[in-house]
Parts: C-alpha cells; sequence; structure tokens
C-alpha cells in the first residue's frame, strides 16, 4: 500500500479522491435510469417483466413472481443447519440491540387543560431491497428487516432479483423468512425500485424504501425521493484504521482488507502516528494478497482508493478521520476509548484489536447500513427511528387558551395572517359583545 505523510497537500487529494466514489458523480447513468422508472410507472407490470428479461436473463409473469412458501422450505434444505443456526443467533443480536432504540408516544397534560405530546406511529409498508447474483448478504437481509419489525411496521415487501433459472439465492430467503419479510418478489434493479415507489398491479406502492444496490439502485432511489421515503444513496463501502505504535500490524491489514474486497471503488485507509507500524502493515498487505481468493478485486481498490498515512500526532490522525466521517472506524491505539470521545464522525466505530469491523457485519447487533462517503458527518445507522414517523399532538381547554389568545392574534397580525388572526379571535366573541 501507498505510504505518504499526513499533511495539507495529501488531505485535500485524499478528499478529493474519495468525493470521486460518490453515487452523485455518475450523471450519466441518470437518463437511463429515469427510462426505466417512467416506463415502469407507465406500464407497471408489463415493464417490470421486460426489464427483468433484459438484465436478469429470468422469465417472471404474475404467476411466478412472488417467492412461494414451497421455494422457502427448499431454500431451508439448500442452506443447511448449520448456516440457518448462525442466522438466528446473528438475528437474535440484532432484534436486542434495535429493541432498545424503540421509541414510544408521550403526552403531557396541565391543570388548565393544556395536552401536549408525540404520537409515535410505524410505517404501514416497506420495500426492502436486497442485491442479488454474486452479491447477495443475507445478513443485509436481516439488518434491513429486523428495526422494520421492531419498529412495529405491519408489511414488509422484499424485492431482490432472480437468477436466469428465475430462482432467489436460498440464503437470501431464509434470511428474509426468519427475519419476518411479508412477501418477496422475484425483481431487482431500477424497475424494482420503481414498483415499490409507484405500484404496479404485482407489487404494491410502500412508503418507504431501504436497502443497498449497484448504481442503478442508487440513482432509482434518489429519482423517486418524495414519492416515497429512503434510508440514503449508499456509495461504495469505506474503512478507516486509526492505530499508533501498540497495533498488531497484521490484525490492522487484515481488517483493511475486509471492506477493500467488496469492490474496486471501496476505500481503505490507515491513519497512525508509527511510522514503522505503517511500513510492518504494508508487508503484511503484500502478504494477504499472496492467498486471499479476491485479491484482484483488493489490489484495484488499494491503488485506487487505498492509503497508509503517517500523522505527526493523534490529534492530527483524529482531525483527519472526522473530515472523512467514514462509514466504518476501527480505534487500535493504546487509548482507544480517549480517541474515541474525540470521534464527532463515524458510522460505526469499532474499539479495541478485538473490535474488527466484520464483528459489525454480522453478528454484534448494532446495524451495519452505514452513512457512506463523508454522510456520517449528518446521517446515522440504519435503526428503528427510519421505519416510524411522528405526530405533534395539541390540546387545549378554553381556559387555557383564552389566556393566551390575545398574544395569538397580535402574533398573526404582525405577519399580516389576518385569517389566522381571526380563527382564534372568533372563539371569544361572546367575551367581546
Amino acid at each position: 500500500m501507498r505510504i505518504q505523510k499526513l499533511d495539507s497537500h495529501t488531505k485535500r487529494n485524499l478528499l478529493e479522491d474519495l468525493l470521486k466514489r460518490s453515487p452523485n458523480q455518475y450523471g450519466e447513468y441518470e437518463a437511463g435510469v429515469a427510462r426505466i422508472l417512467e416506463d415502469v410507472r407507465n406500464k407497471g407490470d408489463e415493464a417490470l417483466f421486460a426489464y427483468t428479461e433484459t438484465f436478469d436473463h429470468a422469465s417472471i409473469n404474475e404467476q411466478n413472481i412472488q417467492v412461494t412458501e414451497e421455494e422457502i422450505r427448499e431454500a431451508y434444505e439448500l442452506a443447511g443447519e448449520e448456516l440457518v443456526s448462525i442466522i438466528r443467533k446473528a438475528l437474535a443480536n440484532i432484534q436486542s440491540y434495535h429493541e432498545k432504540q424503540r421509541q414510544y408516544s408521550w403526552f403531557d397534560s396541565k391543570p388548565d387543560g393544556t395536552i401536549l405530546g408525540q404520537k409515535v406511529t410505524a410505517l404501514q409498508r416497506v420495500g426492502v431491497y436486497v442485491p442479488g447474483g454474486k452479491a447477495a448478504y443475507p445478513s443485509s437481509v436481516l439488518m434491513n428487516i429486523v428495526p422494520a419489525k421492531v419498529a412495529g411496521v405491519e408489511e414488509i415487501v422484499m424485492v431482490t432479483p432472480p437468477g436466469r433459472d428465475g430462482k432467489v439465492n436460498p440464503n437470501t430467503l431464509v434470511a428474509a423468512h426468519e427475519a419476518g419479510a411479508d412477501v418477496i418478489y422475484k425483481v431487482g434493479g431500477a424497475q424494482a425500485v420503481g414498483a415499490l415507489a409507484y405500484g404496479t398491479s404485482c407489487i404494491p406502492k410502500v412508503d418507504k424504501i431501504v436497502g443497498p444496490g449497484n448504481i442503478y439502485v442508487a440513482l432509482a432511489k434518489k429519482a423517486v425521493y418524495g414519492h416515497v421515503s429512503i434510508d440514503a444513496i449508499a456509495g461504495p463501502s469505506e474503512i478507516l484504521v486509526i492505530a499508533d505504535e501498540t497495533a498488531n500490524p497484521r490484525y490492522v491489514a487484515a481488517d483493511l482488507l475486509s471492506q477493500a474486497e467488496h469492490d474496486e471503488l471501496a476505500s481503505a485507509i490507515l491513519v497512525t502516528t508509527s511510522e514503522e507500524l505503517a511500513e510492518a502493515v504494508s508487508k503484511e498487505v503484500d502478504g494477504f494478497l499472496q492467498e486471499l481468493s479476491r485479491s484482484e478485486i483488493i489490489r484495484k481498490s488499494l491503488d485506487n482508493y487505498g492509503y497508509i498515512l503517517v500523522a505527526e500526532s493523534m490529534e492530527d490522525a483524529i482531525d483527519i478521520a472526522n473530515e472523512i466521517a467514514s462509514e466504518h472506524l476501527e480505534i487500535q491505539t493504546r487509548n482507544p476509548y480517549d480517541v474515541m470521545t474525540r470521534i464527532r464522525n463515524a458510522g460505526a466505530i469499532f474499539i479495541g484489536e478485538y473490535a474488527s469491523e466484520p464483528l459489525g457485519d454480522y453478528f454484534a447487533g448494532p446495524n451495519h447500513v452505514l452513512p457512506t462517503n463523508g454522510t456520517a458527518r449528518f446521517f446515522s445507522p440504519l435503526s428503528v427511528d427510519d421505519f416510524i414517523k411522528k405526530s405533534s399532538i395539541i390540546g387545549y381547554s378554553r381556559e387555557a387558551l383564552e389566556r393566551i389568545h390575545t398574544d395569538i392574534e397580535a402574533f398573526a397580525q404582525a405577519e399580516q395572517l389576518t385569517a389566522h388572526a381571526n380563527s382564534i379571535k372568533v372563539r371569544f366573541e361572546d367575551k367581546e359583545a
């Protein structure tokens, strides 16, 4: 891996490089995505089936678009007891973590008849997009469905592209069934996002779409935002490790590569105060590349977006970490909790040498659907909050309103909204008579 001194020039070039990975930089695909969405909006299932034939080479129609109970039973046999057991263990951890995020309605009443509060309501129907083919990740199925179930969503509609044989990856189906998907449709790509956003005869319109996908899926979600809500526009995966001389270089190297293997746009960055560690990590990376199965993808990822940055101080390392606002941030230092308190921007923070990133991907419980491309500066991980909405509650007695009605009327008059003022005033006309 390339080793560079961290200075203002390096920082500027690094941040510019990382921004090139954003889905917002792929405008050349937007016109094609827009055509697909418009076709689905106008032609419904006809367009849905045609695009599935074109892109996935699968023949899907009204009779076979929905996954059947028989297909789910077959999926359990193909997945095997060991994987099913592991999925259930992970599911329990994820559910336990997200149950602590529950929010409840509250009301505050006063003796004068004033009632103020907040009503928390789960979304009625949510669409979960799950990638198919080689990028079949049952862990992401759990992460997207479980918080929706905990929130109390009434209906969870999952879509995922079929293989050429018209079937869905069995591991994906098992995870979806265990997590509680209500219905699963064999359709993917921008056309699936369009179906969820607009509704077709086969697929109902949803209130929100969540889940990762390729650039077409990301741009489709961006385009339908407003017709429905979305979780976020996901970019390529990324990891940043802050480490000092106490870190184990083999652990650090392994963790960097765990994200670099996702795809050629993935980013893996080490920021360290130790030149010796930087050199040792680079050597460990070279060694791992001789044995890992996805080494070709990893090499391209590291060539494009892999960095080892040597900082003069831990303060400088923390500053660049906050500017990058990485999706995954590992802290492998002598005092990791002290460093953690100074981190403002990160999707998920992993503390200590035994909290490696894949622990969060699969098993610990916190959600692995995280903000990317610097959006951790203002976005949070997927959570129960993403599947609820809040309504304000206001109730006033005549006595409570009477004490303040002239103030409200004066405020409305100051804004020249006389009908607003009148709406309050008419309630006390009897006192003026």
